[in-house]
């Protein structure tokens, strides 16, 4: 049994909600139904809450080695880019009832602002909310915010997801990597954008880290967090999708990133971020062999090498010494 397997009972909660999302999205596809509904829905919308139990100690040990960070720089709380292992659930939740053809949603960013750490032994208490919809006729862009806290620290983790659903008919146009953009981790903007840009690296950015993915690094990112759909681990489903290979999850390039500037900025330590926010500006094929730059005005990116595509671009602020 892989490493990430022996976790697998611990995911029972989010693979529901994954299988739960898969089965409204194929329903709603056989039945045709993607034209705006009778009423139109209001935004935001009600705000869900959950109380939740925290991931065990193992599972968070893995997981952090799996995305390149030490285990031991998170003794006595947990590492905040692990939120989709309990937030999943509830943010499928805010879609419910949506017109959008959910099977084609594509993971476009995600800012994520880290208040306090959030502490180990404490039950999890998470509010997600769909606040806004923004349909320009040829892609709709969901923004959820999930807020994670306990009750020593109110408010500890806000993640601004943006989800990106393309409305109007596919293009077969494969980007220069060979793979078409109808899938996760798009290539459309957040925040309302929708620019046809391409996002590179810049050619005087610094690497920070290389990494070599292997080809079940999507399969071991879902048994450590449950998102297991199966575009990210199985190859001939990620083709049906127009990619070549399966594809790396968005959460997991983010998870990466923020390790690898603990590492390369901070000297391991965990709590020097603040924010980051970032665009998955590309789907990242596996296996790949990706670098972790850093530019001027503390700009992010994961690519292939200085100049070259960025798989994902964004921002950081780190907490500045009191």
């Amino acid at each position: 049994m892989g490493v990430g397997a022996r976790h697998i009972l611990a995911q029972r909660r989010v693979m529901a909600a994954v299988g739960r999302t898969a089965m409204t999205a194929l329903a709603q596809r056989m039945g045709g139904s993607s034209a705006t509904p009778a009423g139109a829905p209001e935004f935001p919308r009600p705000v869900l809450t959950e109380q939740v139990t925290p991931p065990p100690a193992a599972l968070v040990r893995d997981y952090v080695r799996s995305v390149g960070g030490d285990p031991s720089a998170y003794r006595g709380h947990l590492p905040p880019h692990l939120f989709p292992q309990w937030t999943f659930p509830l943010a499928a939740r805010t879609l419910d009832g949506l017109p959008y053809p959910l099977l084609r949603v594509m993971n476009g960013g995600c800012r994520l602002t880290v208040n306090a750490p959030l502490p180990v032994g404490e039950p999890l208490m998470v509010r997600a909310q769909l606040v806004s919809v923004d349909d320009n006729g040829r892609r709709v862009v969901l923004h959820q915010r999930l807020v994670t806290e306990t009750a020593s620290v109110p408010e500890a983790l806000i993640a601004d997801l943006y989800a990106i659903v393309p409305t109007a008919p596919p293009k077969p146009a494969p980007a220069a990597n060979g793979h078409q953009s109808n899938g996760h981790n798009g290539q459309n903007g957040h925040n309302g954008h929708n620019k046809k840009e391409t996002a590179l690296v810049p050619v005087d950015a610094r690497e920070l880290a290389y990494w070599g993915l292997r080809s079940d690094a999507g399969w071991s990112f879902a048994m450590l967090t449950g998102d297991i759909n199966p575009v990210h681990w199985l190859r001939p489903y990620a083709q049906a999708f127009g990619f070549r290979a399966a594809i790396l999850h968005g959460f997991a390039t983010l998870a990466r990133t923020m390790e690898g500037l603990n590492r390369g900025l901070s000297a391991g330590a965990v709590n020097r971020l603040r924010c980051i926010d970032v665009r998955f500006s590309r789907p990242l094929p596996l296996p790949a062999r990706v670098g972790l730059y850093v530019g001027a005005g503390n700009t992010v990116f994961v690519g292939d090498a200085a100049g070259g595509f960025a798989y994902l671009n964004g921002r950081f602020e780190e907490r500045t010494a009191s």
